[in-house]
């Protein structure tokens, strides 16, 4: 079985580079019209990946799938309420009628709306759903877009200065494709963490082969039956699978291994590509932490603290907060803010909150189950703990300095967990972030722009945010990536065409102009010229191009 599988990927992947030898990947336009390929399934198969994400996550969703023109729809329904709602109110303050009228009417306009199913909750709760369901379907179109703009652009040849040694000369750097890549992507954001690698292999050329994560299921079934119909199937093909079809994949030879996971898998791929001397991107993860200065905006930092751990499904993202570190006179009040925030994005029942993603197996709910019930930490909770097995749900639970050698403390913690640990001044977090791996995120929050730089200087991460968490990523002019064991390698916008590309430098030499002191036989005279022109002066550098010396 395992010698027959491996007998037809080893003629897939040969099919796959003789389409790329014949050049089938090279033109800009068979890239652009795969890009075009993509831009168009995620348009027109919104409502099937939604529920594909639900399936394999539990992520919100609406049955009836248009997301902007149905999000602006609602927006215009609501502001067509608060309209006729600001107009009956001068009215009533033209003809100055008594409060109670006031409110007599209003409520008869708001059961008219009611009766139409336009009430103000409802259209709210309407956008809140579809805002959060096309978010990442949105960052692959985003990625697409921002592609197609500016793929004419990296295709071209950077002009470089040709030196004058080599003159008369013109130099470039050309942007080749590697040819045939592997993409394993992760489970915890399945369609998004497939295609958007792809927009980049696609962009710069490349053949590609994607394996999506057997752990979401329902979207790797999705992506091998969408992806044929609108992409050269030739040239771009999904292998679908566990850890055997896995293994089988890594065992071939690839121009590069773009890898999405933990760090475990991430030394086993990197392993194997090592037989072939393939380099590889591995984008995994770490302890990203949070620090807090006292001088913030409070309100606004535990709403994006909250967005970025529990928004981001459940804490179960590379990016997600991991823990905040805050000084111990300030911890009670940002504690306060937290559960404030969290009782109102959730309500006080978390785990019948349709807004929070359930965890994705039992496997990992077992996991962050033990790590709470670890008798070192279990008695620090101090807000949350509910959980519920039968549905896979954890509710945001928050622990307070929980030892630095406890279990949630030695590992990334990936689920709804957030421990915060104290200092007695802000700057003792440096050295306490230091003494971790590097990770893939580190955030800020504070108004001390001196305590930024120093920040900025003294934590080594893949990226690092001020006063919000996560939205880095959304950005297509910053690289995304990890350093040390968050990761290596770095993708989006240009970056994602960078790294599957090669950088060739490209000298072209005219037949003038040649040297005669580079040729033997070697005198002194030639040795002299030679040294002045390996020290650039001006002068020996002349006196080569010229020829000199003459007849020796």
């Amino acid at each position: 079985m395992a010698a027959a599988r491996s007998v037809g990927m080893e003629a897939e992947v040969a099919a796959l580079r003789g389409r790329f030898a014949a050049g089938g990947t090279r033109g800009a336009e068979w890239r652009a019209a795969q890009l075009r390929g993509i831009l168009r399934m995620a348009a027109e198969a919104e409502a099937e990946v939604c529920r594909a994400l639900h399936a394999d996550l539990a992520k919100p969703y609406t049955e009836s799938y248009e997301a902007p023109k149905k999000t602006l729809r609602t927006l215009t329904l609501l502001v067509n309420w608060e309209i006729w709602n600001e107009r009956n109110r001068r009215i009533f303050q033209h003809k100055e009628l008594s409060t109670v009228n006031w409110e007599i009417w209003n409520e008869r306009n708001r059961r008219i709306f009611q009766h139409k199913e336009l009430s103000t909750r409802s259209l709210l709760t309407k956008i809140k759903e579809e805002a959060k369901t096309w978010s990442r379907i949105a960052l692959v179109k985003s990625s697409c877009k921002f592609a197609l703009k500016n793929l004419k652009k990296w295709m071209k040849p950077q002009k470089v200065t040709a030196p004058l040694m080599t003159f008369p000369s013109t130099a470039r750097v050309a942007a080749e494709p590697l040819g045939v890549v592997l993409i394993i992507s992760a489970w915890n954001y399945p369609f998004l963490l497939s295609i958007d690698p792809i927009i980049g292999a696609i962009a710069a050329g490349n053949a590609v082969v994607l394996k999506p994560s057997e752990v979401a299921p329902a979207t790797s079934s999705l992506l091998a039956e969408l992806l044929p119909r609108y992409v050269d199937g030739s040239c771009i093909k999904v292998v679908e699978g566990g850890v055997a079809e896995t293994t089988t994949l890594l065992e071939q030879k690839w121009d590069k291994i773009f890898y999405t996971g933990n760090g475990k898998v991430g030394r086993i791929v990197m392993a194997s590509a090592a037989k072939h001397l393939t380099p590889v991107v591995l984008e995994l993860g770490g302890k990203c932490p949070v620090v807090v200065d006292s001088n913030v905006n409070l309100h606004v930092t535990a709403k994006r603290i909250a967005a970025g751990k529990w928004g981001c499904n459940n804490g179960q993202a590379c990016i997600s907060p991991d823990f905040i570190i805050t000084t111990k006179s300030f911890a009670p009040k940002l504690l306060e803010a937290l559960e404030k925030v969290l009782e109102k994005f959730y309500g006080r029942d978390p785990l019948r909150s349709s807004d929070l993603s359930r965890i994705v197996n039992s496997n990992h709910f077992n996991r962050l189950k033990n790590l709470m019930d670890d008798e070192n930490v279990s008695n620090k909770i101090v807000f949350g703990g509910q959980r519920d097995e039968h549905q896979l749900k954890i509710a945001p639970t928050i622990f307070m300095d929980v030892p630095l050698d406890s279990e949630i403390m030695k590992e990334e913690i990936f689920g709804p967990l957030l421990p915060i640990i104290t200092v007695d001044k802000i700057h003792e977090s440096f050295a306490l972030i230091n003494s971790m791996t590097k990770p893939l995120a580190a955030y800020l929050f504070t108004k001390d722009s001196k305590l930024q730089e120093q920040y900025e200087v003294a934590i080594s991460a893949g990226g690092m945010l001020v006063n919000d968490t996560a939205v880095h990523l959304t950005n297509q002019y910053l690289p995304f990536g990890g350093v040390g064991e968050s990761g290596m390698g770095a993708y989006h916008g240009r970056f994602s065409f960078e790294a599957f590309s090669h950088k060739k430098a490209v000298l072209v030499r005219r037949f003038a102009g040649e040297a005669a002191a580079r040729y033997p036989p070697y005198s002194p005279a030639k040795l002299k010229i030679l040294r002045g022109v390996l020290k650039g002066n001006l002068g020996a550098m002349i006196q080569a191009i010229l020829g000199f010396p003459r007849g020796k």
